[in-house]
């Protein structure tokens, strides 16, 4: 454990290489008010802890605990997830390019730290904070984690999917703001599924209708679970899902089969599990987490190919799931332009980030500024592309 002392405020800031270490309630303190469901479910130290005790983190996986904690009057009032990394995978915001720049200039790009939630490319706050005390915990935290960077001598520091507050924030203390983007579904009060339909033009309309006809005719029986009605033996058949979509993504999957045992146990209250079956046997399949705000799209994987069923348990079925418990907005991971003509319109997503080397960080910094024009600009094209109905289709319907 290291400390150091925030001399102006008399806040004394530890790292930790252990969640362990931490008590839950002190962490979930500034991660979410106790006793309500988490804005965030993958900020709860149940989460986090998950990573860590399943190995899914640590030894040989290139992401190495180092948990921020910010200390005063006898409690922990700020908190933020950082590791040290020894490679960019897992991180859904990449730096492949800088790391290649830097290097070819002679320079040593990792280590490096990196403040975000592993292998979970969903926007929310990075640096946590205890009700009250958010105005002095978080200048705590960056102005920490940048010292121990600098302490360190690792190339760079990077905050990733953190809020556009924190991102404002983060810029006036010195950090360059990133700007990229994701694709969400916007929850317009609607009551049902149909009520989404009916905002749609006529053609998207027929098409999500075609699509999802097509999907659950497959043969079997799709069911969303939750809480209780999920089984352990679930999980045998989503672990086979998701082996294959890591293996045709990333090489290998990034999580443990102990993982998925651990999230049973602590949280899946929080999960919504899609299951297509037929004869009794799951043949694909979708996880979801639960927030106060946001339905979170995170794996999705299948043992069988069947036309459109992905549309149907990633998409749509969120959608439904997030029409029937009232939330705003359903995030369905990273990338994939494909999902604009399904309803999910393209949003802005929010980093920070240091560099250590004065003349990179200049160059990066213009890089970045190039890259948030060019970013707008498609966010402004790709709406108007969008499903929805405009005011002269509604007059026409």
């Amino acid at each position: 454990m290291k400390e150091m002392m925030d001399s102006d405020a008399q806040i004394e800031i530890r790292l930790t290489p252990t969640l362990r270490d931490i008590p839950s309630g002190e962490w979930d303190a500034c991660a979410c008010a106790l006793g309500t469901r988490p804005l965030d479910p993958f900020t709860t130290h149940r989460f986090l802890l998950a990573l860590e005790e399943s190995g899914s983190i640590g030894p040989g996986t290139g992401w190495q605990a180092l948990y921020l904690t910010a200390h005063q009057g006898g409690q922990i009032i700020g908190c933020a997830p950082m590791y040290g990394k020894s490679h960019s995978q897992g991180e859904y915001i990449f730096d492949f390019n800088w790391a290649d720049a830097f290097t070819r200039a002679g320079g040593q790009y990792y280590p490096k730290f990196q403040i975000a939630v592993p292998f979970t490319p969903a926007t929310g706050r990075r640096f946590l904070t205890r009700e009250g005390f958010e105005a002095r915990a978080m200048p705590a935290l960056v102005q920490g984690a940048v010292q121990l960077a600098s302490e360190q001598g690792v190339s760079s520091l990077h905050v990733t999917f953190c809020t556009e507050a924190e991102a404002i924030a983060g810029k006036e203390m010195g950090l360059l703001p990133r700007t990229t983007q994701q694709f969400h579904w916007e929850n317009h009060s609607f009551e049902k599924f149909d009520d989404f339909l009916a905002s749609l033009t006529s053609r998207k309309r027929k098409n999500i209708r075609k699509e999802r006809a097509e999907a659950q005719g497959f043969g079997g029986q799709i069911r969303r679970l939750t809480g209780n009605e999920i089984e352990p033996h679930h999980w045998d058949a989503f672990w086979q899902f998701y082996q294959d979509t890591g293996r045709r993504k990333w090489g290998t999957p990034y999580l443990t089969r102990s993982f998925f045992e651990r999230i049973h146990e602590t949280m899946r209250d929080d999960m919504i599990l899609v299951l297509a079956e037929r004869d009794g046997r799951p043949i694909a399949g979708a996880l979801n987490f639960i927030g106060e705000q946001a339905l979170f799209g995170r794996y999705w994987g299948c043992v069988e190919d069947h036309r459109c069923l992905h549309f149907e348990l990633c998409y749509y079925q969120a959608i439904e799931a997030a029409i029937g418990l009232g939330l705003p907005r359903v995030e369905a991971g990273a990338q994939g332009e494909h999902k604009l003509a399904r309803g999910y319109l393209p949003q802005a997503c929010h980093s920070l980030h240091w560099l250590a080397d004065e003349g990179f960080s200049s160059a990066v910094e213009q890089y970045l500024k190039a890259e948030r024009r060019a970013i707008g600009e498609e966010i402004e094209i790709l709406t108007g592309y969008g499903p929805f109905r405009n005011a002269t289709q509604e007059e026409q319907d």
